[in-house]
């Protein structure tokens, strides 16, 4: 019962996951990044010992097709998971099981797949692909903002009753190039966790420039309040 999208920017090659759910606290523990290397997600029933075993083999020259077959030889339970890979250099590899609950699928583009599993239907995937192709030239950040609302928007998450579910939980997970470019946001518990995240993103954007600036250049930055009175009025 969850979406997702996993990405990397082509212009700066950062690398993010955008991801929401009807569980708790989804930011702990289905997204995976490592600078430079790749992001990830592991969903559906999701075992989050996969990202660690992932990412060691990615560190270690497998590509992420390689990787993708290491966890199914090393997970019994693989069919009952989703898990998408985007390496830093635009390549993907995605999954999903034959025995995740329905609705369950996923559309791998140029450099990102968009997936999700207790969904209202395959629309719901394709909106948050749409929602990120339609959104080139923004930051990356606000592109996998973009492609979450846009599955929401399109119906979302659905139980087995067919009724709808909520957003319970959110997540939006950038690395950039440099430690002080990275993103990490994330609404564990609320009744409405996209519109949440969304409020925190829109608070906490404004701000990355001075904590760019406060983590290049202290001797030069002012105390946050009057950076802020100058930048943002």
């Amino acid at each position: 019962m969850t979406y997702t999208i996993v990405a990397r920017c082509p212009e700066t090659n950062a690398l993010g996951v955008g991801i929401a759910t009807y569980s708790l606290g989804v930011g702990g523990y289905c997204p995976f990044l490592a600078r430079g290397l790749a992001a990830l997600s592991t969903q559906a029933f999701a075992n989050p010992t996969l990202g660690p075993i992932a990412l060691d083999a990615l560190k270690d020259g497998k590509s992420p097709d390689n990787v993708m077959r290491l966890l199914a030889e090393s997970d019994p339970g693989f069919s009952y998971r989703q898990v998408a890979i985007v390496g830093a250099d635009g390549a993907v590899a995605m999954h999903t099981g034959d025995t995740c609950r329905p609705f369950a699928g996923h559309v791998v583009g140029d450099g990102y797949a968009a997936f999700g599993n207790v969904l209202a239907g395959e629309h719901v995937v394709a909106a948050i692909a749409k929602g990120f192709e339609t959104s080139k030239g923004q930051r990356l950040d606000e592109r996998l903002m973009l492609a979450l609302e846009a599955g929401r928007d399109s119906g979302g998450q659905a139980g087995g009753d067919g009724a709808h579910l909520s957003e319970r939980s959110a997540a939006l997970i950038i690395q950039g190039a440099d430690i002080v470019e990275d993103i990490n946001l994330r609404v564990d518990l609320h009744d409405d966790a996209v519109t949440e995240l969304r409020r925190v993103h829109t608070g906490y954007a404004p701000y990355l420039a001075y904590y760019q600036l406060r983590a290049r250049d202290p001797k030069n930055t002012p105390a946050q309040d009057v950076w802020a009175r100058e930048n943002l009025a």
